[in-house]
């Protein structure tokens, strides 16, 4: 794959998309946002920002930011003496939240940085905040916690799939997001913003993405054992050394994070089971085995029957497998991009229409129950052998949700 950024079926990148959302509503008050149903129930209202669903599981989530240095892998766009260098957040089930600010949904400089590069800055004071609170002290509801990894897709940022992410810390998991350097927007706690480098000799091919999940799948092994991988040596959340299992770890991704996802469950057993979020699955270099783990694809632009990428790759899966597609669903319709499009569309005066070329024909409310719910039973399935049946065949409570053979 090149380092060019995905170009979707409407022939925009996801980047430019959202500079022309933005741009299109210079002249809309902010006050005229309003919610999706899930929002609503707050009030009638207008929030004062945009906002994300709460999870559902039993569980309050806490969250932490580690600075992760990978020693075995030089920088060469830094320059001699640096190596790889990669943000992390560890997101997990916790408890007395009330005494700990919750986080936002992108660091403040790093929103600002992506907020300007696609001409809208103004919109900053609107960013979602999470249901996780920085610093609480971890939960774990009896054995240690399962632990996924997640990719974000290119020229994006580790947030992007919060809905996702809180959800199965809401439901017992640990979830680490990942900023891949170069390729995304994030900030470093010595201030530094980064942002996407539009450099071909840049680390940011669906391999370099594999390399940085297998690094912090070491790192947190290192927690595992009582060791803190900050490379600042900052204070960890109280409990979170030895709170987590390493002989069960997963991992996702988004487009070319579900692609690296793929690589690095073929490359590393330490993966009990990989899920792909609409992944193009081009591979580089190319597929010579075989992946005896299970796996699922979660399929929108990116179909076996339209992609050849997507199709070989599924004829290497030897072990558990499974492919749905909700119909109406696009590329960005497994984020929280489902849950935020709708707002913004309120804000800026759009017609239904307008807001389907946007998010699809999926009901934004079902996308994010589609969210909530598949990952969580996938992974529930294959690290914790919790069987729910949703996976076994179509489900009356999902209709859009299809199961391609």
């Amino acid at each position: 794959m090149t380092t060019m950024p995905f170009i979707s079926r409407m022939g925009m990148t996801r980047r430019g998309l959202l500079g022309t959302v933005l741009a299109a509503g210079a002249a809309v008050p902010l006050a005229a946002v309003a919610g999706p149903a899930w929002a609503k129930e707050a009030g009638t209202h207008a929030p004062a920002r945009l906002m994300l669903p709460v999870p559902t599981g039993p569980y309050p989530v806490g969250t932490v930011q580690l600075r992760l240095v990978d020693r075995s892998r030089p920088d060469g766009i830094a320059g001699p003496g640096h190596f790889r260098e990669l943000m992390a957040t560890v997101w997990y089930p916790a408890r007395d939240v009330q005494r700990y600010p919750v986080a936002p949904w992108m660091p403040a400089g790093a929103l600002q940085a992506f907020l300007a590069d696609v001409g809208f800055g103004v919109l900053a004071p609107l960013a979602p905040l999470t249901a996780g609170h920085a610093g609480a002290p971890v939960l774990r509801p009896g054995r240690r916690l399962p632990v996924v990894v997640y990719s974000h897709g290119a020229y994006s940022h580790q947030g992007d799939h919060t809905i996702m992410v809180q959800e199965l810390a809401s439901h017992g998991y640990a979830v680490v997001t990942v900023a891949h350097q170069y390729d995304t927007y994030t900030e470093f706690p010595d201030g530094r913003v980064a942002v996407p480098l539009y450099d071909r000799q840049a680390p940011t091919l669906p391999g370099d993405f594999a390399a940085d999940l297998r690094f912090v799948l070491d790192c947190v092994e290192q927690l595992a054992v009582g060791h803190n991988p900050d490379a600042d040596r900052r204070d960890l959340p109280a409990g979170l050394l030895g709170s987590l299992d390493p002989r069960r770890m997963g991992a996702f991704g988004w487009s070319k994070g579900g692609t690296a996802t793929a690589c690095a469950t073929l490359a590393d057993e330490r993966i009990r089971a990989g899920l792909s979020l609409d992944g193009p699955m081009q591979m580089n270099p190319p597929l010579t085995g075989d992946l005896d783990r299970p796996f699922m694809m979660m399929s929108a632009a990116f179909t076996r029957a339209t992609d050849p990428e997507a199709a070989a790759f599924w004829s290497h899966l030897r072990g558990w497998r499974l492919n749905v597609q909700a119909r109406g669903a696009v590329h960005v319709s497994y984020g929280d991009d489902e849950a935020l499009f709708p707002q913004v569309a309120k804000l800026l005066g759009w017609s239904g229409q307008r807001l389907q070329d946007v998010i699809g024909t999926l009901e934004p409310d079902q996308a994010v129950r589609i969210q909530q719910a598949y990952p969580l039973a996938f992974f529930d399935e294959h690290l914790r052998h919790r069987r729910s049946h949703l996976l076994d065949g179509p489900s009356p409570a999902f209709p859009a949700v299809t199961f391609l053979p």
